[in-house]
């Protein structure tokens, strides 16, 4: 995963409306509900063997070590509430758009006599639904981080740079190299 496509699965997170189990055993019953009662792929999801599932849902295990910690709270967000976040996606995607603030290295390529370096900016844009819309669908396909960069560049460039076609004709906008990554809907 990529920097865009975590900022998205974060922004998701802050739509819901009640907090994600906390406890190893009420986190794995989740993920196995999620997974349709298959602990295979509840272990698979984790990167633990099915065994240590079922001796965590047997309740024989209750402290897990700090690589299934970290899995678990990867993991668990992504099943938490998923008809709330759809919501608040479907939400972003046609009335509210999305907020991306980011700090990245942008390059250029523009008309002779202007400049076309590289150099590091501290955005925070405001993009309309299409580009949530455009953003949300490609994820969902499993787009590249790249892919996911050119769709953001491009409401980047037409929002922010071209100031929505008023002004720099003629310009191209790349992110080249992401700082930090964030968004928010």
């Amino acid at each position: 995963m990529g920097d865009i496509d975590d900022a998205l699965d974060r922004a998701g997170a802050e739509a819901f409306t009640r907090q994600p189990p906390k406890t190893p055993l009420a986190q794995m019953r989740l993920l196995l509900r999620a997974e349709k009662g298959s602990t295979r792929a509840v272990a698979r999801r984790l990167g633990v063997s099915q065994r240590t599932v079922e001796r965590y849902l047997a309740g024989q295990r209750k402290h897990p070590r700090k690589a299934l910690r970290d899995a678990l709270a990867r993991e668990v967000p992504k099943v938490w509430q998923p008809r709330v976040r759809q919501q608040a996606r479907k939400r972003a995607a046609s009335t509210t758009g999305i907020t991306v603030e980011t700090r990245a290295r942008f390059g250029y390529t523009a008309p002779v006599g202007t400049t076309d370096d590289p150099r590091m900016r501290r955005l925070t844009v405001h993009l309309p639904p299409d580009y949530a819309r455009r953003l949300f669908t490609a994820q969902q396909q499993g787009a590249s981080d790249r892919q996911l960069r050119e769709i953001v560049a491009e409401g980047l460039q037409e929002i922010y740079f071209k100031d929505n076609g008023a002004r720099a004709q003629g310009l191209e906008v790349a992110i080249t190299d992401i700082d930090y990554f964030d968004v928010s809907y």
